[in-house]
């Protein structure tokens, strides 16, 4: 299994897959996205990892595998390049597409509104995933091929009010690919990360 190693979480999202019994390996070269039967796309700056993707000429082998079917899960940024359309994006900005979503960069604010919230994610087991959400994006649409896996409660754990995050999906899943606008692999729930190793190994079988 893969992890985009162009930008953002890379070390962190190794560690997880390796917590859950995946072997990680760091692509950056088209000979190593084919070698692997699953990538992460990690969280960092959105605009950048398209960039880089571009200029380790990755992005038409990589949008090439989500077309063909390869797992591929996103965080955060990589959300945001799973998305079919964005909104909030700078001139040029590009995705790799995938996912039948309209994505809003940047939705919950600055790094200073970075936050961690406990989210109930439909297909993970043991209750409440711990989140962090760092300058995340949120999904505003979503196709009707697209299983919404979280969104985030009316109400937070305080009883404060979510304005208007209330209700908006953050993470999605539709056929092999995954994507949440959180950051799983800093807080050491691995959970999804077992949830998309699940998915890479129900594509091996197929």
């Amino acid at each position: 299994m893969g992890v985009l190693a162009l930008q953002g979480d890379v070390r962190e999202h190794a560690a997880a897959l390796a917590a859950v019994g995946a072997r990680a390996v760091a692509v950056r070269r088209r000979s190593e996205l084919e070698a692997v039967d699953g990538v992460v796309v990690p969280g960092g700056e959105s605009t950048t990892i398209d960039k880089l993707l571009r200029l380790f000429e990755l992005d038409a082998p990589l949008r090439a595998a989500i077309a063909q079917g390869m797992p591929v899960y996103g965080s955060c940024a990589g959300m945001i390049l799973l998305a079919d359309r964005i909104e909030g994006g700078i001139a040029g900005q590009r995705t790799l597409g995938g996912m039948d979503v309209l994505v809003r960069r940047n939705a919950f604010g600055r790094q200073v509104d970075s936050f961690e919230a406990d989210l109930d994610v439909a297909g993970v087991p043991g209750g409440p995933v711990r989140t962090a959400f760092i300058r995340a994006p949120w999904v505003e649409e979503a196709g009707p091929g697209v299983e919404v896996l979280a969104r985030i409660p009316a109400t937070t754990a305080d009883g404060r009010g979510a304005g208007a995050a209330a209700g908006k999906i953050v993470a999605a899943r539709q056929g092999r690919l995954l994507a949440t606008a959180f950051h799983p692999e800093i807080t050491g729930d691995v959970r999804v990360h077992a949830l998309f190793a699940g998915l890479v190994e129900d594509s091996r079988r197929s």
